[in-house]
């Protein structure tokens, strides 16, 4: 296997390939003046096995594009498998149409993988699992649940609570206790479908005293975040960290959150960001050492 670190994860992608001890293959990359994507590969990939690392955060349709360009030319170069590693997957909020009339984007998204050449996906934390069955291609779901939880937990929060901005995620927040084994518990969310404005519901939990960690699979303008820690620290929390998979951090998102009183905020590094700082390299690499052995 090669990895092919994509423009949008060229260090995850070389993290990847390190702790694998495989080759990468690197990418030449630059913009047009109309701004279209220019790419070539820069070593060798006929009738290798590839994986492409390549998240789709902002600008997404820029990430995406380069993905699709970058899977179509392995193929068209020889490669006999190729591999998506994605970790951020763009347009998976978009699963199911809220009003009449509305695409599902993500559908979108799931034939293009396919038409493009790649062979399988790995993502980590989609929004909802369920949207990858509909896909053509094999699409695997990795969780960063523990790995977040691992990080505290070495800070010395073994015993933190940990919480979910709503129930959705209460299986992300049942991972993450297993690992920190002080309790878990989430709050009620609701999104006004036409403006995209958040309320979160106040629920009494137990946590006077204590160190909550709520975690999320995205934080994008930060206000369902802030909304929760805002909730918790009302409640009595003695400290609260906010942490996520995904961090977008669109706008003044970090100092929203941080005005409603949040200790720190910490992402990994599915997106590049101010507050990543949990790589997800260990978790993608075990999962393609599978493949290596198989």
């Amino acid at each position: 296997m090669k990895i092919i670190p994509g423009p949008s994860s060229t260090e995850l992608g070389r993290k990847i390939a390190e702790i694998l001890g495989v080759e990468t293959v690197s990418v030449a990359h630059k913009k047009f003046p109309d701004g279209e994507s220019y790419i070539r590969l820069e070593s060798e990939v006929a009738g290798e096995e590839v994986a492409i690392v390549q998240s789709t955060g902002p600008p997404q349709d820029t990430n995406l594009i380069q993905l699709f360009i970058l899977a179509d030319a392995a193929k068209d170069l020889g490669a006999k498998r190729v591999i998506a590693v994605v970790p951020y997957l763009a347009y998976a909020r978009q699963d199911k149409r809220f009003l009449p009339g509305e695409a599902i984007s993500i559908q979108t998204i799931g034939k293009l993988l396919k038409a493009s050449g790649i062979d399988e996906l790995i993502t980590v934390n989609i929004h909802q699992e369920k949207v990858l069955e509909k896909f053509e291609i094999p699409a695997k779901n990795l969780s960063a649940a523990g790995l977040l939880a691992s990080y505290f937990k070495s800070k010395g929060l073994e015993s933190a609570f940990a919480s979910a901005p709503d129930e959705g995620r209460t299986e992300f927040v049942m991972e993450a206790s297993k690992v920190l084994g002080g309790g878990y518990g989430w709050l009620h969310k609701e999104r006004d479908l036409y403006t995209g404005e958040i309320r979160t519901e106040e629920r009494t939990l137990d946590v006077s005293g204590k160190d909550v960690i709520i975690f999320d699979d995205i934080i994008s303008t930060g206000g369902t975040m802030a909304n929760a820690v805002k909730i918790f620290k009302e409640q009595g929390a003695r400290r609260v960290f906010a942490a996520c998979v995904h961090p977008l951090m669109i706008g003044n998102a970090k100092e929203k959150i941080l005005q409603n009183g949040a200790e720190e905020i910490v992402g990994t590094d599915s997106v590049p960001s101010n507050v990543t700082v949990v790589s997800l390299a260990p978790l993608i690499a075990e999962e393609l050492a599978r493949r290596i052995k198989g």
